[in-house]
């Protein structure tokens, strides 16, 4: 009961909830689509091209998540991987517990989400953009010693996971720049706000997700305000981690997808 009284317990959880939300949003995203029509020919290729889409978007969606989220949680996001590492006695029972119930609320966050109609785009945009800032902050934390593989490699497919979620709706968007250049030479920017306050909204809840509850940083506010006028002392630098120290399970123990 001793983790019930430590904050990176309960960092931890937060983590399995918010893990667990981008990857149902991702998944179920890429799995509503065009209805295909046509002969019967077409609508078996595109039936095919359909679970082949689905089938990358959650593949991608663990690899991407793990990356971002492992260090805090070890990104379990699945209620039996839990569960088989408590029977392996590598977790305790209440952090299974806990991250079970994470779990399932931050799935049902995500079909709630992805059913309100109205807004849609700008949720889509909110939430790709989400988990493509997160894994950016996450893969480059220079605290991080447990980073393996290409960081680069992984925010790419951080990017071609929010193609899975998002191009049948917005086309996605989150990168505002990129999105501007061609609506304004072709004089398309009707409803062109939710290229601009989608992606710049997620890029900002991914910094505050992760630098205040997931991964919090030592430093004060006036430390904060230097670096923001006048810019990191040393680029180098690396901050500890507030707290006890990270309790939740290392790199050894995040389970194998």
């Amino acid at each position: 009961m001793s983790e019930i009284k430590s904050w990176a317990f309960w960092r931890a959880v937060a983590a399995e909830f918010v893990g667990m939300l981008l990857f149902i949003f991702i998944g179920l995203s890429a799995i509503i689509g065009k209805d295909a029509t046509g002969s019967l020919e077409n609508i078996a290729q595109e039936k095919i091209a359909q679970e082949l889409k689905v089938a990358l978007a959650f593949a991608l969606a663990i690899a991407t998540l793990a990356q971002s989220l492992g260090h805090v949680s070890g990104a379990h996001l699945n209620p039996a991987i839990s569960l088989g590492l408590l029977v392996s006695c590598q977790i305790s029972a209440l952090r299974c517990l806990c991250y079970i119930l994470a779990q399932m609320l931050g799935a049902v966050a995500a079909s709630a989400i992805l059913n309100v109609s109205k807004g849609q785009g700008f949720i889509i945009e909110f939430l790709a953009t989400l988990q493509l800032v997160l894994c950016v902050i996450a893969v480059t934390d220079k605290r991080r010693s447990d980073v393996t593989g290409s960081a680069p490699l992984a925010i790419g497919l951080s990017v071609g996971l929010g193609h899975f979620a998002a191009i049948s709706f917005t086309g996605c968007g989150i990168n505002p720049a990129r999105s501007f250049g061609p609506a304004l030479i072709r004089s398309e920017l009707k409803d062109h706000w939710v290229y601009w306050l989608g992606p710049m909204c997620g890029g900002i809840a991914a910094a505050l997700i992760y630098d205040f509850l997931l991964c919090p940083r030592t430093q004060t506010f006036s430390r904060r305000r230097d670096v923001l006028l006048h810019g990191p002392e040393d680029q180098s630098d690396a901050v500890e981690i507030i707290g006890e120290g990270n309790s939740s399970p290392g790199p050894s123990q995040w389970p194998k997808h």
